[in-house]
């Protein structure tokens, strides 16, 4: 094993792209993830062999430690020399609850291949598919590790034959995941497989693990595993096949270098002009190019203010460079770059393209920002979320003088963790803040605990979405001063177009005609395609379809804002709008511009909008969760009731030995008091988890009640406003 190598001996190796691997270890929830990471942080010199596999040094967090849980993702530099030769690492080490799926989703940009952690008792399982997914979709190249070997021994007592055929069953999905979700051309290429060294099996807690190459050298194998664990001596095992060395060398053997990672990558995740020199430089990680960098992850630092880390695309990024916020417009200089070794920064002023830099001094970077040299720098795609915000909790300081303070803590964590969405609703006065479930709510409020605010938070409550079924208008509704008439239809947007909102394909950001382009190959017609005023991220489009009319350019920002406002309150609960085109079908504007202000403009298309909404039979959406369940055979009937009994449905079981495993689906208000039930008709056997599927409609039945308790706790009028209300006859 080397000694500890100091960081400028990983920056002497930086600058050769060779021997630079960026690699995530992703996996479903308790696979051992960073026990895993702990044995690569001992093999390194960053920790004590002894303390490899129960330090969970990735998890540096108090709040990780207590939980035995990752939260965020980690990031660390490691220099380790294998077959003689000298390599740096950049490993980062993601969650595997599906409430932080989304540091997964932005991790994965950063990075050109995974270690897919996989349970050798559970297999694959939910989060396993979504992450092994994302990894796909950003041609991220996985290799498999198979961890908890122990427990085919220790707890199914299966013979080495049988582990064999057991652990096959698992490759073969694995297998079979790249085959539904890899693009064709890379279908092949990525499968593992044991002959070529692309799986490897073993033990995190115990430190050993080996690949088929590693067994051959010392004529060993599952009769060794099943030996060691009924009599023999486990520490053998990891002098013998030690971990780091099984999984390091699959890194190296089939991650690919940045520069060869970049020439397929390249082309799915950015869409800029493929002639231009940016293209060239990122495509080929051109070191002497122009820096083009994309931030994937933002920390909040109480001394140093804002990290932004990410990848470093082309260029070499040093001490003092100014730098273009393409998103957010502007432009700030780099104090200072830094590699990020765990829980530690070290400044090293300087590092070349393909790799992972953290850089201060950006105080307007959030994940997802472009980063570039040159000032019209196409933008990197949109990183695309496999899950949205389904659950709200009211925030408040129990000290009124704390609320300065709160806001402060909201924002920094909001900056950090995307995902976690706050907002003040401006009728209640309410701070409400939103997350991916109730655990990610949990964590977000204990993290604001620890910084010493008191606060008070209210009972989870479930997000819903307003949407329409039919079509409606024109409607007209005139401006506060009756001087202005606009003429308003709406139908429900296709479904293909709400998910290419949703994921970024279609943006605000992107030129128009690019936009036009999209919306043709839909089926869309070129009239309209090429009509698009504004995207709204909740899934909405508003679209121009008004001919020859007056002083539209200029009246067209106040229009859009009344569009934007009736979709982030909805006419049925104020609850956030899915799924609409909104067309500006006429527009009779006054010819004085002083009647025809942002305070007339504005009202008047948020009352056109909302009543043409309330003539479409308008409902409700609301957030359905996946519920996979898995244990004995005899919690088959006691499972099945549960879904049942929560307006839920069993979709698929599938036997695996002694084990049962159940899908189904559970809407997510019917899911707050689960753990409790699934744990008491179980009696403790089953282990389940749930991720976020789809939104659906409420059923009829249950829709008006629904629809007065949010309006009740909202403090809004009784009653689903009338058309009328907002309609304007001539």
């Amino acid at each position: 094993m080397p000694r500890f190598k100091t960081t400028g001996e990983a920056i002497n190796i930086v600058t050769n792209r060779e021997q630079v691997r960026n690699f995530g270890i992703i996996a479903h929830v308790d696979h051992g993830k960073t026990t895993t990471s702990d044995s690569l942080l001992a093999a390194a010199g960053m920790l004590s062999p002894s303390v490899a596999g129960e330090a969970l040094a990735m998890d540096y967090m108090e709040l990780e430690q207590k939980r035995q849980m990752t939260i965020k993702a980690a990031n660390v530099t490691l220099y380790y020399e294998y077959e003689g030769k000298p390599y740096v690492f950049n490993m980062i080490d993601t969650p595997g609850h599906i409430d932080f799926t989304g540091k997964v989703t932005r991790s994965l940009r950063a990075i050109d291949g995974a270690v897919v952690v996989v349970d050798a008792v559970e297999g694959v399982m939910t989060q396993t598919e979504t992450v092994l997914r994302q990894a796909l979709d950003e041609r991220v190249r996985p290799v498999l590790y198979i961890n908890k070997i122990d427990r085919l021994v220790k707890e199914l007592r299966l013979t080495p034959d049988k582990m064999q055929a057991w652990l096959s069953n698992i490759i073969a999905e694995v297998n079979q995941l790249i085959t539904i979700y890899a693009e064709p051309e890379f279908r092949d290429k990525f499968k593992v497989n044991i002959a070529d060294d692309s799986v490897a099996f073993g033990s995190s807690k115990d430190k050993w693990g080996f690949t088929l190459s590693m067994a051959k050298r010392v004529n060993g194998g599952f009769k060794d595993i099943y030996d060691a664990y009924t009599g023999g001596n486990i520490a053998d095992m990891s002098s013998k096949f030690p971990l780091h060395e099984a999984v390091l060398s699959m890194v190296v053997k089939h991650h690919p270098p940045p520069h060869v990672a970049q020439r397929y990558r390249i082309p799915k995740i950015w869409k800029g002009d493929q002639n231009s020199e940016i293209y060239k430089a990122i495509i080929n990680c051109d070191e002497n190019g122009p820096v083009v960098m994309m931030v994937t992850t933002v920390v909040v630092d109480p001394q140093a203010g804002i990290v932004a880390v990410g990848r470093l695309f082309s260029g070499t990024i040093r001490d003092g460079d100014m730098l273009y916020l393409i998103n957010s417009k502007r432009q700030e200089r780099v104090q200072s770059v830094n590699m990020f070794m765990g829980p530690f920064r070290e400044m090293v002023g300087s590092l070349p393209a393909g790799n992972i830099p953290a850089l201060l001094g950006l105080e307007h970077a959030m994940a997802g920002e472009t980063l570039s040299a040159i000032k019209d720098t196409y933008p990197f795609e949109g990183i695309k979320y496999v899950s949205e915000p389904v659950v709200t909790i009211a925030v408040e300081p129990k000290n009124p003088r704390d609320l300065p303070k709160l806001v402060e803590a909201l924002q920094n964590m909001h900056i950090e963790d995307p995902n976690l969405v706050v907002r003040i609703n401006e009728e209640t006065g309410e701070t409400l803040m939103s997350g991916m479930g109730v655990l990610h709510l949990e964590i977000a409020t204990t993290m604001i605990k620890d910084q010493g605010l008191d606060i008070v938070t209210s009972q989870p409550l479930i997000n819903y979405r307003e949407t329409i079924t039919g079509a409606a208008g024109p409607v007209m509704s005139k401006s506060p001063n009756r001087h202005n008439k606009v003429f308003i239809r709406v139908e429900p947007l296709q479904k293909d177009v709400v998910d290419l909102i949703l994921s970024g394909q279609i943006n605000d950001n992107m030129d128009k005609k690019q936009i036009g382009k999209i919306l043709r190959e839909h089926g869309w017609d070129a009239d309209e395609a090429k009509s698009v005023i504004t995207v709204d991220e909740r899934g909405n489009l508003f679209i121009d379809q008004t001919k020859g009319v007056q002083f539209l350019q200029e009246s067209i920002d106040s229009l859009r804002a009344g569009f934007v406002d009736a979709m982030i309150n909805g006419p049925l609960s104020y609850e956030f709008v899915r799924g609409l085109k909104v067309v500006l079908h006429h527009f009779v504007p006054h010819e004085d511009p002083a009647h025809r202000t942002y305070a007339q403009l504005m009202p008047a298309a948020r009352r056109a909008v909302l009543g043409a909404m309330l003539l479409a039979n308008p409902t409700l959406l609301e957030p359905v969760l996946a519920v996979e369940v898995k244990g004995t055979s005899d919690i088959i009937g006691p499972v099945a009731s549960i879904f049942s009994s929560k307006r839920g449905k069993l979709i698929d079981m599938q036997q695996k030995e002694i084990f049962a495993i159940m899908q189904g689906e559970i809407p997510a208000s019917e899911t707050f008091d689960l753990a409790e039930i699934i744990r008491g008709a179980t009696a403790g056997k089953a282990v389940w988890n749930t991720s976020f599927k789809n939104w659906s409609p409420v059923p009829s039945s249950l829709l008006q009640p629904l629809i007065n308790s949010i309006r009740k706790r909202k403090g809004l009028p009784e009653g689903v406003p009338r058309p009328e209300e907002f309609i304007d006859q001539d």
